[in-house]
């Protein structure tokens, strides 16, 4: 979701936040560290190296590869919960965005996939976007998937674009406390 599977470059959506932040004047370079088809336990195990001392900010967009493949939610919950506690410590603020599940692997498992992000921003209080889907009204089924590449699991470059649009307000207070930080 965040390299950008099957987009061009420029639409992926560091690309398009990147966009968004000059045209309201941050003096901030973003860096696209998603890779695709990656997991919690892909993400943690790089992390510690990808918060270098340039890294002011860490946006976690991590889950719904382990959501697809049936991780259990707990494991999940701790590679995120240990990203966190890596970033914590080397004093780099978060912003976590969630995700939800389906009910392809029960309503228990969606259920206990659906509180591993709001669990965590209440353990850490952190800056926190519910739902990475959110602006694209999967109630909406003609909408949401005019919205999505064939795959139906990636945004087009149109749903990017929506979900940049919801995702700025809490994207900028991001930036707003990072800023006033320095």
């Amino acid at each position: 979701l965040t390299q950008g599977f099957g987009l061009l470059p420029s639409d992926n959506l560091v690309s398009q936040l990147q966009d968004r932040i000059l045209d309201n004047n941050y003096p901030v370079e973003l860096l696209n560290l998603g890779v695709s088809g990656d997991t919690t336990a892909g993400g943690l195990a790089r992390f510690e190296w990808s918060i270098s001392s340039e890294v002011s900010g860490v946006i976690l967009i991590l889950g719904g590869n382990d959501l697809l493949r049936g991780i259990s939610p707990d494991l999940s919950y701790e590679n995120l919960k240990n990203m966190i506690t890596i970033a914590k410590k080397n004093g780099v603020p978060v912003l976590l965005v969630g995700m939800t599940a389906s009910t392809n692997f029960g309503s228990t498992f969606k259920k206990e996939f659906d509180q591993i992000y709001s669990r965590l921003q209440t353990e850490f209080d952190l800056f926190y976007y519910a739902n990475f889907f959110a602006a694209l009204d999967q109630d909406n089924i003609p909408l949401f998937l005019s919205l999505m590449q064939n795959d139906g699991i990636h945004p087009n470059k149109d749903g990017v674009k929506k979900i940049v649009d919801d995702f700025y307000p809490t994207f900028q207070e991001f930036l707003d406390h990072i800023l006033s930080r320095s």
